[in-house]
């Protein structure tokens, strides 16, 4: 008889054991598989919150099958701990593991509202925008210019909210000097600075910040980021450069950034400054004489006039030869690369093809070529002028 029961109970085990071993292969297909959510949704997170508050909202917002399933997957990887406070975007679809992922790897936040600081070279602008996760674009709330608007409501009540995100943006060819003023102007980042950073070495980008966040801090992000972008650009520079540090591919970039008018240009241009360097002319670039002029600080606001062409400083590279004393502009990595790698042309002259900047520039080999493309822009600015008389 023992020897019957003991025989019923080893089956039993081992039909429990097939069975368990069934429902982890279920549970681990399951916990991988496409997920239900027909439509991208965003998933706020709160400080403080927990794996069960996260799972419940998701299931709410149909996007997993099982909550307890769910829960026992981010145990089971270990990663409960590592839940972190924010706005991410859920794709359509999303397996409970790539949704586990989003919401514990840490990074930007993917979606909600945010208010966005944009600094320009010429003016800097605050904007309202909320991600639309069925579309995966930003909508604009609101938009004007701290310094010469009063803020609307929407911006108001965006700020006065505990989950709205926040985001500085850097645009290329802005100056250290300019990147300060904006930063010491946000009221909700704390601690103005005073000490401008080395020209050249912030690194334009989208930085997201908090509030109470610190000026210094972020400048200190910034120029680390500037710094790993030039080593590794340094590294891998093209063979015959008349560059002798990665300070000079720096200054080089700037002037770049400066006179490139679309990405697409950059290596053209690039070529050009290091042709003329290559055969000992001067740059000759009025983007130089301007940093001379305004040291960095603001826009100059009007044409260069002949005896800024004329004068002698560190920066005129109508007078002095080879590159200026520092860069003009923090350039951004593409153009840092397009510095170390131009293309490989003849080129020693460029103007503006058409009066739109955006249009890009004529490219010569031979100062008679050059000549030409200028009578071509001189005739439209004359074009402009005589219609603008009228």
């Amino acid at each position: 008889m023992w020897k019957h029961i003991a025989a019923n109970a080893l089956t039993f085990l081992i039909v429990a054991l097939f069975l368990f071993g069934g429902v982890i292969v279920w549970g681990t297909n399951e916990y991988s598989a496409e997920g239900p959510l027909d439509q991208a949704i965003c998933l706020e997170v709160n400080p403080g919150s927990n794996v069960r508050i996260v799972s419940e909202s998701l299931a709410e917002q149909d996007a997993i099958s099982s909550p307890s399933l769910f829960r026992m997957g981010v145990d089971y990887a270990g990663k409960a701990s590592e839940l972190k406070a924010g706005s991410f975007l859920v794709p359509e679809g999303a397996s409970m593991s790539d949704i586990v992922d989003i919401v514990t790897r840490g990074g930007q936040n993917t979606c909600g509202t945010e208010i966005v600081y944009r600094v320009g070279v010429a003016r800097v602008v605050a904007q309202v925008r909320e991600l639309d996760p069925a579309t995966g674009r930003f909508i604009e709330l609101a938009s004007f210019e701290p310094a010469e608007e009063a803020a609307p409501a929407d911006y108001t009540e965006t700020r006065g909210a505990n989950d709205t995100q926040y985001r500085v943006v850097i645009a290329e060819g802005v100056t250290s000097w300019q990147v300060v003023q904006a930063l010491n102007s946000l009221e909700f980042m704390d601690g103005n600075v005073s000490e401008i950073p080395a020209e050249g070495m912030l690194a334009p980008n989208s930085y997201q910040v908090r509030p109470g966040d610190s000026v210094a801090e972020l400048l200190a992000d910034m120029e680390s980021a500037q710094a790993r972008i030039l080593a590794t650009a340094w590294a891998e520079r093209a063979d015959g450069l008349p560059l002798q540090s990665p300070e000079e591919a720096l200054i080089l970039a700037s002037i770049i950034e400066k006179e490139a008018s679309t990405s697409d240009e950059r290596f053209d241009v690039a070529s050009v400054f290091v042709n003329r360097l290559n055969q000992g002319m001067r740059l000759q670039t009025d983007p130089t004489v301007i940093y001379g002029v305004t040291e960095g600080k603001g826009v100059l606001g009007r044409g260069l006039r002949q005896s800024e062409l004329r004068a002698e400083n560190p920066w005129n590279t109508y007078v002095i030869s080879g590159l200026p004393a520092t860069p003009i502009a923090n350039p951004g990595a593409d153009t840092i690369r397009a510095a170390l790698n131009p293309s490989d042309t003849d080129f020693i002259f460029f103007v503006a093809k058409t009066l739109n900047p955006r249009d890009g520039h004529n490219f010569a080999v031979t100062l008679d070529e050059h000549n030409a493309n200028v009578a071509v822009y001189r005739e439209l600015e004359a074009a402009r002028a005589a219609t603008e008389g009228n």
